[in-house]
């Protein structure tokens, strides 16, 4: 029995199985399995590497080559886009984006005096302005206190215009041994008043080589401020000359006679007589100077004002 419980221990003992389960359990770490990988892409039949190079080239070669001539002309368009995208400078001034570009040093001196002068001009004009204005409030404050001479300043002088019927004044002059200085006769009939017009008729000879300056009946009036109106002389059977200026004088009183206060008619014809009274029912003032001898009783009893010229002959001659 005792045989059997040794044999039975030395089974026990060398039971592989039991070994096994009697073992203590081991202690070594796990080993980690490798991820798997992501399966390539399928490839399709015929894409082979070659192939892909050849249809590399064949792009390559579609795309067009530039020659020399496409690279020059590409070059320039771009330089001129960028010319014109440069601000452009205005000629005789310097740019301050180009401090080295070469200035015209005789043109910007030449401009700096020309805007000196001007500046200069407008300096002028403003200070005669000032002096004008203060003139003028002196004068409208005088007035305000009842200066008398400042009342005369800032008064509205009568307009007046003069129309001389030459031929028949000057022989009147001639018979009185008379010789008027026309200068003067303006400047004396103006007193007081702002002469606008001064209108002389004068007959001239019907000779087309003769010299206007140098007719008998214009000469008296050059280079004193009148306007001389001139018309032919006419020859008749009898060997008569005469120049008849009632109609052209008579015409411009007329159509001056809206815009004037005072006209003075230096002729003694009473021929004259109803556009005296036509005017004179206009408003103006209508005024007739010539000599007394040769002036018609018609024409003083319509005027406004007679003047006798043998009154005032140291006034009226040289």
């Amino acid at each position: 029995m005792s045989r059997f419980l040794r044999r039975g221990s030395a089974d026990d003992a060398h039971d592989p199985a039991t070994d096994a389960d009697a073992r203590p359990p081991s202690r070594r770490p796990r080993r980690q399995q490798p991820k798997a990988e992501p399966p390539a892409p399928p490839k399709l039949p015929g894409d082979s590497p070659r192939r892909s190079r050849t249809r590399a080239a064949g792009r390559d070669e579609a795309k067009p080559k530039r020659t020399m001539a496409r690279r020059a002309a590409d070059d320039s368009a771009t330089s001129a886009g960028r010319d014109e995208a440069k601000p452009k400078r205005m000629p005789g001034r310097r740019a301050a984006e180009d401090p080295e570009a070469p200035v015209d040093q005789a043109a910007l001196l030449k401009a700096l005096d020309r805007q000196a002068a001007i500046l200069g001009e407008q300096q002028q004009a403003i200070a005669k302005l000032a002096e004008s204005q203060a003139r003028l409030a002196e004068a409208l404050l005088a007035g305000n206190t009842g200066g008398a001479a400042a009342k005369a300043q800032v008064e509205v002088l009568p307009r007046l215009a003069i129309f001389v019927d030459v031929p028949n004044i000057l022989y009147a002059a001639e018979a009185s041994g008379v010789r008027l200085d026309w200068g003067k006769v303006a400047d004396f009939l103006a007193r007081g008043r702002t002469l606008v017009r001064a209108i002389a008729y004068a007959p001239i000879s019907d000779d087309p080589q003769a010299r206007t300056e140098n007719e008998r009946f214009v000469v008296p009036f050059i280079e004193h401020g009148y306007r001389i109106a001139t018309k032919p002389l006419k020859r008749f059977t009898g060997g008569s000359v005469k120049a008849n200026f009632d109609v052209e004088l008579a015409i411009d009183v007329l159509t001056m006679a809206d815009r004037i206060d005072v006209i003075v008619l230096v002729s003694g014809d009473g021929d004259f007589r109803r556009l005296v009274e036509i005017v004179g029912s206009r408003g103006v003032r209508v005024e007739v100077m010539a000599f007394g001898q040769s002036t018609s009783s018609d024409l003083r009893q319509v005027a406004d004002r007679y003047v006798d010229i043998a009154a005032h002959i140291p006034a009226l001659t040289a």
